[in-house]
């Protein structure tokens, strides 16, 4: 995608924001643009907007990751068991990367090195981390009990009144922005989701470059399930749950091509903000669960026809 198209895309998705803020202040004028309920969009969009960004790199290097949500949950769990706990907040830390690298590495060597294929594989993955994280928290909420972690949740902890957790977004979607259009690794990425026999034939690993993007996507759930621990003082096996969904939906509306080769960092995050905004609209209006999740699933399908669309066009 040419760079002024990718600006429109940009500024379509900004329209939409726009839009949906609109909506917000006439349906519910004194619930909707309060500042704890916009900072509260802003905190949920970071612990899923990290997610997206992993999941991003995975989908525009032609692959797709469905255990995201499940890593998580596992990651918290493990994390915040007492035996963990008792390190401290770097022993929590360590172990939450520790354990999303660890699943990441195995969805990458699944479907680099072996016969799945990444729905397979990531399908197989969810269901194992789930089971485990189950199995270790004994269905039971683990309560953090350091108090390094907890004060990282408190309003003590915001620089310039911005909670913590947004400024480690912000700086892991800076980071993924470098990454994907500065360097090397991002380039090889685009390459290898458009065309992996051409960039093999080019002299790319591809294996490699896809184990290491299974690899990054493990470690921003190991970072999330941190963000996570922070917000809720808790680790519990339902943590994450749907956030594949929700991962996938996000970087698909900021133009991401399901099929690989095509997408940007800074579409994904206005993606999960318009997500995370529409989600908070369907709370404050008491819509039910199961029908949000009905909306959420049409409002995939519509991202993936209007994609189509414009390939075909």
């Amino acid at each position: 995608m040419s760079a002024p198209r990718r600006g429109v895309r940009h500024l379509s998705l900004v329209g939409v924001l726009v839009a949906l803020v609109v909506v917000g202040a006439f349906t519910k004028p004194e619930q909707f643009l309060t500042s704890d309920n916009l900072q509260l969009i802003l905190t949920q969009s970071s612990v899923i907007g990290v997610v997206t960004v992993g999941v991003t790199f995975v989908i525009i290097g032609g692959g797709i990751d469905l255990s995201v949500g499940a890593i998580v949950a596992l990651a918290s769990v493990w994390a915040t068991t007492v035996a963990t706990q008792e390190f401290g907040l770097g022993g929590m830390l360590l172990c939450a990367l520790s354990v999303g690298l660890g699943c990441g590495l195995v969805n990458g060597v699944l479907i680099a090195y072996g016969p799945m294929v990444p729905f397979i594989a990531t399908l197989a993955m969810l269901a194992s981390a789930r089971g485990l994280a189950l199995l270790i928290s004994d269905g039971k909420t683990q309560v953090v009990t350091v108090n390094s972690v907890l004060d990282l949740g408190v309003s003590d902890s915001y620089v310039l009144g911005i909670p913590p957790l947004v400024l480690v977004f912000a700086a892991v979607a800076v980071l993924g922005w470098l990454v994907l259009g500065r360097t090397t690794f991002g380039r090889r990425t685009v390459a290898v989701g458009g065309n992996a026999e051409a960039s093999r034939l080019a002299g790319i690993a591809v294996r490699r470059q896809r184990l290491l993007l299974y690899l990054l996507s493990g470690l921003c759930c190991g970072i999330a399930a941190f963000m996570l621990i922070v917000l809720t003082g808790s680790g519990q096996n339902t943590n994450g749950n749907l956030y594949e969904l929700d991962a996938i939906a996000a970087a698909i509306i900021g133009g991401t091509l399901l099929s690989g080769g095509r997408g940007t960092i800074t579409g994904s995050v206005l993606g999960v903000l318009v997500f995370t905004t529409i989600t908070n609209l369907f709370a404050l209006n008491n819509l039910q669960t199961d029908v949000q999740q009905i909306a959420k699933g049409a409002i995939i399908v519509a991202a993936v026809l209007v994609q189509k669309g414009r390939k075909t066009s």
